[in-house]
């Protein structure tokens, strides 16, 4: 769905914070998923992610991490058993290249440190910029638009962007709503597209934001059956 024709670029910013205030009023608990003690593993969990679910990289991480706890373990694991661990999320390979090359270079160019910078981060084999606002915002406290599948259907499905490029959606976002609120508003749009407005037959009847969404009425209309479709 595109944005309203008739919508001024004010009315649409008004409408994308009522729709973030509503959003954080239904997932007051909306948080990164992916489950990590420090920047490192929050950033291999992130790169990880990418073509699974956070579901499936929380039952690998646990073993990984106890293994490779750190950059230095990680750059130095046998690449062999690093492949078999994380042959259950997908393109094990290219993971494993990527895991350990950020270590690597997490070694070589940062002192073993993830870096505060995106500039810094983005320079690291397997992090865009997607990951990279991950990282910042959630372990460094740098605000971020998250642009994942789920943000991107419905940054779309909301009138929030025609975009199709992931940068470009995120420029649009940061353009729409309060720079503070940027990484709790990717959290709330990931949650959101996890619970209700899903990528098939969404939940319409039971969306908090449905007044606010010229998308209204492409799923399920009826509150009793769309409240039972919801997730979590």
């Amino acid at each position: 769905m595109s944005a309203r024709a008739d919508e001024t670029p004010l009315a649409r910013k008004r409408r994308a914070r009522r729709i973030n205030r509503s959003l954080a009023q239904r997932y007051p608990d909306a948080h990164c998923e992916l489950e990590h003690v420090d920047p490192f593993q929050l950033l291999v969990a992130t790169v990880l992610s990418a073509q699974t679910t956070d579901v499936r990289v929380n039952q690998t991480t646990p073993e990984l991490f106890t293994r490779y706890p750190g950059p230095a373990q990680m750059a130095a694991a046998d690449r062999a058993d690093l492949e078999q661990l994380l042959h259950p999320l997908g393109f094990f390979r290219s993971k494993t290249r990527h895991v350990q090359g950020l270590s690597a270079a997490l070694l070589e160019q940062f002192g073993g440190q993830v870096p505060r910078r995106m500039a810094d981060l983005v320079t690291l084999p397997g992090v865009g910029r997607k990951t990279a606002n991950v990282v910042l915002g959630n372990a460094f406290g740098v605000p971020g638009i998250v642009v994942d599948t789920h943000v991107q259907r419905l940054s779309h499905r909301l009138g929030l962007s025609v975009e199709d490029d992931p940068e470009a959606i995120e420029a649009d976002l940061a353009d729409l709503v309060e720079r503070r609120e940027w990484t709790m508003f990717s959290h709330r749009m990931v949650f959101h597209g996890r619970r209700t407005c899903f990528a098939i037959n969404p939940a319409c009847g039971a969306c908090p934001v449905a007044s606010l969404c010229p998308s209204d009425g492409v799923g399920e209309p009826d509150p009793v059956q769309a409240a039972a479709m919801v997730k979590g």
